[in-house]
């Protein structure tokens, strides 16, 4: 997993958006993550800065002990194949590409756009996971 710069967030990779608005979560963002197959997960919007959205599951998200419930932007479930339908409240479109960036520890970033997202473009080492129907 690289980290885009000194003292900078880590990514685990890009992320293609399938062409049933499915992701594919990285195989280092779900075991870190502790995701499950056949596990719902919650997902929230994330940074005006970077967009995108977060997964998280509800174990890790309450034990936070933030607000979580106001926010969530929609409810997946992860599939055996490490994918996730997205609901049609998170603002992505096939072909979309997403940065599944480390976030807070308690859900996994996929960022849209923004500082981490251009500074990311800069480095063609980052694997790239696409969904199972491309």
């Amino acid at each position: 997993m690289p980290q885009l710069v000194k003292g900078g967030k880590w990514v685990f990779g890009w992320v293609v958006v399938g062409p049933h608005r499915e992701i594919k979560i990285p195989p280092e963002a779900y075991t870190e993550y502790g995701f499950q197959a056949g596990e719902q997960v919650h997902l929230l919007p994330g940074s005006r800065r970077s967009g995108g959205f977060s997964v998280g599951r509800h174990e890790a998200l309450a034990q936070a002990k933030i607000p979580f419930e106001r926010r969530v932007l929609g409810q997946g479930v992860i599939g055996e194949d490490r994918q996730i339908e997205l609901p049609p409240e998170v603002d992505v479109k096939p072909g979309d590409r997403l940065l599944a960036a480390r976030g807070s520890g308690v859900a996994l970033g996929f960022v849209q756009h923004g500082p981490i997202y251009e500074e990311a473009l800069k480095h063609p080492e980052i694997e790239v996971f696409k969904s199972l129907c491309d």
